[in-house]
């Protein structure tokens, strides 16, 4: 289904994966696991064909179902019903079916019903009106209602528009009688625990082939019976044939046993050269201790490397410059996307230090406040004004704020126009971005290595208030914790969006603003249920 041959991968001058052959055949189900940028979306990309890599050739046998970390469609004016059935090309059967239904009304003529006819059978041929209720049932399994279906992509959240392109995915492989090659970029974000558990159970039944980037370890010991680790200190690719429990037993039983060998060999091999400097002092020692030497050597260099342990980024977020009590108030703030209505009259004040969650179902316009609260979007009616002092830190879960042709060093000399170079390489260097890896442009991060970026510039910008929508996304577990430790300790404001429970439990809210109706409350832990299901 695919077979890559010699494949080497690179990011500049740095080499993510050395020549490897990566093979995935039907009923495969792999998990892509390692660290944040490791290299796990450029490996899924050139697998799928939408990169190149340094080295090698990739042949592919089968049709692909790709979905990235960050989707973007072309046309922003369909709906998404129809983004959906494109994935057969029903859509524009449809289209134009009904375009004929209306002339067929005023004209009966032959050549109208003939094309009629020939755009039925084409429809039949594609699975017809049960193909719209396959696509139907997936959609509502996704958690997408018909309301959102109805609506075009552009009027979508980012969350529903990437529910749309995986269901496109999944529509599109049940019409390959479910054999297709699925690979997926961090399915499970933005959906609901509801949503998780059915694509936990497609998953373990797709019968074609399939490889998940996920640090969603449920959704990995459901889903997966194969592991490839992707290992960045040593640029290679560890091969496991077995599931995901099976996978962390077996990678401890290995680690311990290597660094065994390791520690007995280094203790033959000392014990060997110490009696060889002792024999280099005779003459007629010379070559013998020479050999010694040479077996000290070959004991080392016939052992496996033992695993260095990954960097963790030292996430931490600004402090907060002096403001008033109140640095940021918004007043009956309303949206509509044409005849559809958001949300109406929202107010919100944020106080010094003050922790506020915002709630609400998919849709219901959470990360749209958000970026009127930024400044980033403008209301249909009310306003945002910013207290004394104010100075606010955007995070957006799309990384929409990153320009994809600035560099990470330029990125950073924007926020934090107030310090030099070398400050600002030391913060990089806490968040994993070193030497020439500040020269990169943006655009070709991954989406863990983008979320660092978005966090390093908050830190250099002195913000009091952060808007923080879904910050845990595409971390890996480690990374996670480092950013709930980060919202913990802050002693600014955090107005916070996200569908992560424990993200909230780190906040500690004692406000939480519901949507769509605007409703403020005084937080209470039974919330915490409609954090998972939004």
């Amino acid at each position: 289904m695919i077979t890559a041959t010699g494949l080497e991968l690179r990011a500049g001058s740095r080499i993510l994966l050395s020549p490897v052959t990566l093979r995935v055949q039907p009923g495969d189900r792999i998990g892509l696991v390692g660290r944040n940028g490791a290299g796990k979306t450029t490996t899924l990309k050139v697998l799928a064909g939408e990169g190149t890599p340094h080295a090698g050739t990739v042949e592919r046998t089968s049709e692909i179902g790709y979905l990235p970390q960050d989707p973007r469609t072309g046309d922003l004016n369909v709906t998404g019903r129809d983004r959906v059935l494109s994935a057969r090309g029903l859509d524009a059967i449809l289209a134009e079916m009904q375009k004929l239904e209306i002339e067929l009304e005023e004209s009966a003529e032959e050549k109208l019903i003939q094309r009629y006819g020939q755009l039925e059978d084409r429809f039949s041929a594609l699975g017809g009106y049960g193909a719209e209720a396959e696509a139907a049932r997936i959609c509502a399994n996704l958690g997408l209602p018909d309301r959102a279906l109805a609506q075009t992509i552009g009027t979508l959240s980012g969350g529903q528009r990437r529910r749309i392109e995986l269901a496109r995915i999944l529509f599109a492989n049940s019409g390959q009688n479910g054999k297709g090659i699925l690979l997926l970029d961090e399915p499970t974000n933005h959906l609901d625990q509801d949503s998780i558990a059915w694509l936990r159970g497609y998953m373990a039944q797709h019968k074609g082939g399939l490889i998940v980037i996920s640090h969603d370890v449920e959704l990995l010991d459901a889903a997966v019976n194969k592991v490839w680790y992707l290992d960045a200190n040593r640029s290679v690719v560890d091969m496991y044939n077995m599931g995901w429990k099976t996978y962390l037993e077996a990678r401890e039983t290995d680690e311990r046993r290597r660094r065994r060998e390791r520690a007995n060999a280094e203790k033959k091999a000392g014990a060997l050269m110490a009696q060889a400097d002792k024999m280099r002092a005779k003459a007629t020692k010379t070559v013998a201790a020479q050999n010694m030497a040479r077996r000290a050597e070959k004991l080392l260099g016939g052992l496996e490397e033992v695993r260095t342990s990954d960097k963790v980024a030292k996430v931490r977020f600004p402090s907060p410059a002096p403001c008033g009590k109140t640095p940021l108030t918004a007043s009956e703030l309303s949206k509509s996307y044409g005849s559809l209505e958001i949300f109406t009259d929202v107010s919100v004040a944020v106080d010094r230090g003050s922790r506020v969650a915002i709630l609400g179902l998919n849709g219901a316009g959470k990360t749209t406040l958000l970026r009127m609260l930024g400044g980033l979007l403008k209301p249909d009616t009310g306003e945002v004004r910013a207290g004394h002092g104010l100075r606010l830190g955007y995070y957006a879960q799309e990384h929409e704020t990153l320009d994809v042709d600035r560099t990470i060093l330029e990125h950073m000399r924007s926020a934090g126009s107030e310090q030099t170079d070398t400050e600002l390489r030391k913060i990089l260097g806490a968040f994993l971005f070193s030497g020439d890896d500040v020269d990169k442009p943006a655009g070709v991060l991954s989406g863990g290595e983008k979320t660092r970026l978005a966090l390093a510039t908050l830190v250099c910008s002195g913000a009091n208030v952060l808007l923080l929508d879904e910050p845990t996304n595409n971390l890996d577990p480690i990374s996670r914790e480092q950013v709930l430790d980060a919202i913990a300790n802050y002693p600014g404001a955090i107005v916070l969006v996200t569908h992560d429970a424990g993200a909230v439990q780190a906040l500690k809210p004692d406000r939480a603003i519901l949507l769509p109706d605007g409703d403020e409350d005084a937080w209470s832990d039974d919330l915490l249920e409609l954090v998972e299901l939004a």
